[in-house]
């Protein structure tokens, strides 16, 4: 059994058992990357995939368990990896950070400039995705850690480092009918417009889903979700509905066109955290990012937060 052939079975699981991608992914050839798998499978007398004729269809049950273990042997060989690039040279490697788009664009700017300049050595990556593809990147340990701003109960093996909150504002055009409301917006208001919102606004448990249940209200019209602001914003000025968005996506000298009417009022502050695995060395950079994005959260504080003893209540 050789760390190759793990590799590669984890490869094809990930790519939707795909092979001529996972060869890609990896710079070899498909047929390598089939023989090996064969080999594994002769060596541990057992189907990992199921086939129908050369094409890859499922993964057997026991093959489920032999990738669950090998994702964890490669997380550990890259663990041990990371142990001693830190002590070799401590100044370079690679992070890789999942993120939105909104967070992405402008959130992050000035932290990754800060952090390159400290670190020109280190090779970083942000990929961008709605909340659960980042989550799933950080599962799989396609990327390092992930800043995000939904729940992600369904992903129990990444921790949460609480990094603040970010609050909901409404966008419209110049001259709107909703800028003539002499009174605080209300979400009835904003319910009698068309919305432009993000794609997950309406997922079950978030800050806007929430308001309008709380009033009473059925879901409005949408008309238009996307995962990128900039995106929202285009079709705000085209007219097309009333945009709710990240409060820190309004740029007052980009968007003079767009007026910003305050809806903290109106839904809950939705809370930012950085996810990552607990079970992965951090490098001594990566501390450091976190703490340029969240001051709170120095090396004390994210060993506390990841690391905390289970304490078990024995007592009936």
């Amino acid at each position: 059994m050789k760390l190759q052939q793990l590799r590669y079975a984890l490869e094809v699981y990930r790519h939707n058992l795909n092979v001529s991608e996972a060869a890609e992914a990896l710079f070899t050839s498909q047929p390598g990357i089939s023989k090996q798998i064969r080999l594994l499978e002769e060596e541990l007398g057992i189907q990992i995939f199921i086939r129908s004729g050369k094409r890859v269809v499922s993964v057997s049950q026991p093959g489920k368990a032999v990738l669950d273990i090998s994702e964890r042997i490669m997380r550990d060989v890259q663990n041990i990896k990371n142990i001693g690039s830190e002590f070799t040279d401590h100044d370079s490697g690679t992070l890789t950070i999942a993120t939105s788009h909104t967070q992405a664009r402008y959130a992050l700017p000035q932290i990754v400039a800060e952090f390159v300049k400290r670190y020109p050595k280190v090779r970083l990556t942000i990929k961008q995705g709605s909340p659960s593809a980042i989550a799933q990147m950080v599962s799989t340990g396609e990327a390092d850690m992930a800043v995000i701003t939904e729940k992600i109960d369904d992903h129990p093996e990444l921790s949460k480092l609480p990094c603040g909150e970010w609050n909901y504002a409404v966008i419209v055009p110049q001259n709107h009918p909703l800028l003539d409301c002499k009174n605080p917006l209300s979400i009835e208001d904003l319910a009698s417009f068309p919305l432009i919102t993000y794609e997950f606004a309406f997922n079950e448990g978030s800050s806007i889903a929430r308001a309008f249940a709380k009033a009473r209200l059925p879901q409005p019209e949408v008309a238009l979700s996307a995962a990128d602001t900039d995106v929202l914003k285009t079709y705000v000025k085209l007219g097309l509905g009333v945009g709710v968005m990240a409060k820190m996506a309004y740029d007052t000298r980009q968007d003079q066109d767009l007026q910003l009417v305050d809806a903290s009022h109106l839904f809950e502050p939705s809370p930012i955290w950085i996810a990552l695995r607990s079970d992965t060395y951090l490098r001594g950079y990566t501390y450091d990012f976190i703490e340029l994005f969240a001051p709170q959260l120095n090396r004390e504080a994210v060993d506390r937060l990841l690391y905390a003893p289970i304490v078990e209540d024995f007592s009936i």
